[in-house]
């Protein structure tokens, strides 16, 4: 049997419980799963891609089967290079599938041996994205139930007052 290898592609700016309940169960199915996060010119993130990184490494320091890396240019050369044939993606809403639709037959039609999976998140979590935690955070809000430990420290640094 060969190692079946899952790219969870995203900003993860900061990566929160919801992308970590979705990368979870994704090991249940998977050997290993990537977590690859996106460096995007269009976008301003809060956190630099080096600081979403360590975030990423950290919250997985003790599993063994998540790798955390970045990248920027297409995901399907970022596949190809990690020698994977597998995406992963989050649908939180109805409002999501059309954009994660699109995603996948655009990468379908630019490399037919890559395979999209759409997984939806836990219950608890389909109402939660980073630009919302970001948002309870520069307000003071109480994100303890929303990202892990270090991600909420970073946060609360980010958005001293």
């Amino acid at each position: 049997m060969t190692s079946r290898t899952a790219v969870y592609p995203g900003s993860f700016d900061p990566i929160t419980n919801g992308h970590i309940d979705l990368v979870k169960r994704s090991l249940t199915i998977f050997d290993e799963v990537i977590v690859a996060i996106l460096v995007n010119p269009k976008k301003s993130p809060l956190f630099s891609v080096q600081e979403r990184t360590a975030l990423a490494q950290e919250v997985f320091l003790g599993e063994p089967r998540v790798r955390v890396e970045h990248f920027d240019g297409l995901l399907i050369d970022f596949l190809r290079h990690c020698d994977s044939r597998i995406i992963i993606r989050g649908l939180r809403a109805i409002s999501d599938f059309e954009m994660e639709f699109q995603m996948a037959l655009t990468n379908r039609k630019l490399a037919p041996e890559i395979e999209t999976f759409l997984m939806v998140p836990g219950f608890k979590y389909t109402f939660l994205n980073s630009t919302i935690v970001k948002e309870l955070a520069s307000f003071g809000g109480q994100i303890s139930d929303f990202v892990p430990p270090p991600v909420e420290r970073a946060l609360k640094e980010k958005f001293v007052r």
